[in-house]
């Protein structure tokens, strides 16, 4: 009798240190977890942030109060148990997204730039030290050509004197017709050359190439996370690379939110709008998506500039990456209003289910529709209006890991996850979706118009429409002022 009674004081005493143990374990983890909850505004809607933090409260206390009064120790270490297991799932969950976070983040405050020195794919040179000159657009590119120069002479030992071009353009022109031995060469400007020359990539070869990181100087990002009106620059760039790469900018969407009336006003800039381009632009009118050559502050300034308005906050999507999520969330579903064939893809009026490939197309196409690049304007809208939708679903979990990775590789923004939050929150609040409306600026068709980037170029532009611009403006207003 006494030696059963000695084992179960025992197991008594081991359960006691087990349960304390655990109790300890889960106190670390209660703690981190509520501060992360407050800290970013997780379920912060209809008290539910304060209702989960009194249940995590409440089982600690009980635990404690259990084990202190040795009471129930078998049902404490249950208790313990299933809220470890619950609370770590919860915590992998919340480090994922305050991860992602910090990923779309950590390159939102600078841009890169890759400088080349270029020859003929055919030429004899290979170093460096065999050119005396090169030709570069210093007037246009002013700052990046001289940095690139500045490098060569710090680390190569050697200099080399520029001589003036009109264009990137220009100058490949005289490289290829053998007028100059070496050209400098902006890589994102190898798309407008590409535009001119689809087979441009094999008659050249780098022989020298230095990446220039340059500071986003914005105002933008500063918002207070509980703002209820903020403005959202959305970019749309295709490109390769990192995220962080400069680009032109093909879709351009201004998202005017007022987190009080519910309402989001999505405003398109077609990417061929008639423009003063701000900052490398130097205020000289182009068509809108060069002013992505010159940074997304450049964009952002100029449509600022533009429409008398704030931007608060920008988002740049890599559509080739960012469109490869909806494989990971088993595709999208759109309301298609033109119907359209492009290649062997079929694109008929009303609900259609798109993958990626069927959605990049989609968003890319232009001359079957009626409105042109406005029309594709409201394409891009849709796409990633149903994305989004998506990526708040349930569906988002079967791949959570695959698509924050996803997610990481093709988003850029200096929007907090605090914001992020907030409209979230708003949404759960109200138990409603916001009201989202689209408007497009509109204009006339062009190509006898100056190109400040592509002087030589004969590009097609569009003339804005100014009671088309007006009317966008004041409807940016109305929003804006909750009317």
């Amino acid at each position: 009798m006494y030696q059963r009674a000695k084992k179960s004081k025992k197991k008594n005493d081991r359960l006691k240190i087990v349960n304390s143990t655990l109790l300890g374990v889960y106190t670390l983890l209660a703690a981190f977890l509520i501060f992360t909850i407050f800290r970013y505004h997780f379920l912060a809607f209809r008290y539910v942030n304060v209702l989960v933090t009194a249940l995590i409260l409440a089982v600690a206390v009980l635990s404690g109060f259990l084990i202190f009064k040795g009471k129930a120790r078998k049902t404490t270490s249950t208790i313990l148990i299933v809220a470890l297991l619950v609370g770590s799932v919860s915590m992998y969950a919340v480090k994922g997204l305050v991860d992602l976070s910090a990923g779309v983040n950590s390159t939102s405050n600078y841009s890169e730039y890759e400088m080349s020195i270029v020859v003929p794919a055919d030429s004899d040179v290979k170093d460096l030290k065999q050119l005396t000159n090169v030709l570069a657009p210093s007037g246009n590119d002013q700052d990046n050509v001289q940095a690139l120069m500045k490098n060569i002479s710090q680390t190569q030992g050697h200099e080399l004197t520029v001589d003036t071009a009109s264009s990137y353009l220009a100058a490949y022109k005289s490289l290829t017709s053998g007028e100059a031995k070496a050209i400098v060469l902006n890589s994102v400007f190898e798309d407008t050359i590409r535009g001119e020359d689809p087979d441009y990539a094999s008659k050249i070869k780098k022989i020298y190439t230095y990446k220039i990181s340059k500071k986003i100087d914005t105002a933008i990002g500063k918002q207070d996370p509980n703002a209820e009106v903020f403005n959202i620059y959305v970019s749309g760039i295709d490109t390769y690379g990192p995220i962080s790469s400069v680009s032109r900018s093909d879709v351009n969407i201004i998202m005017t939110v007022n987190r009080k009336t519910k309402k989001v006003l999505l405003t398109t800039t077609p990417r061929d709008a008639y423009v003063p381009i701000a900052d490398g632009g130097l205020n000289q009118p182009d068509k809108l998506t060069h002013a992505g050559i010159y940074g997304v502050d450049a964009s952002v300034h100029t449509l600022e500039n533009l429409y008398g308005i704030d931007l608060n906050y920008y988002v740049r999507l890599n559509f080739t990456s960012f469109l490869k999520l909806i494989d990971l969330l088993g595709g999208i579903d759109i309301e298609n209003d033109q119907e359209f064939t492009v290649g062997n893809t079929h694109y008929p009026i009303g609900n259609i289910s798109l993958n990626s490939e069927q959605a990049l197309t989609f968003v890319r196409e232009r001359y079957s529709l009626n409105g042109g690049d406005n029309d594709r304007g409201k394409n891009q809208e849709k796409v990633i209006a149903a994305v989004i939708k998506k990526l708040t679903s349930t569906d988002a979990l079967k791949n959570y890991n695959a698509i924050l990775s996803g997610l990481q590789d093709s988003v850029q923004t200096d929007m907090s996850l605090e914001t992020m939050m907030n409209l979230i929150n708003t949404q759960l609040e109200s138990g409603g979706s916001y009201n989202v409306t689209s408007q497009a600026l509109t204009g006339t068709g062009n190509t006898g118009l100056p190109s400040h980037a592509m002087p030589e170029a004969n590009l097609y532009m569009m003339e804005i429409d100014q009671n088309s611009l007006a009317a966008a403006k004041a409807a940016i207003q109305e929003v804006m002022e909750g009317k």
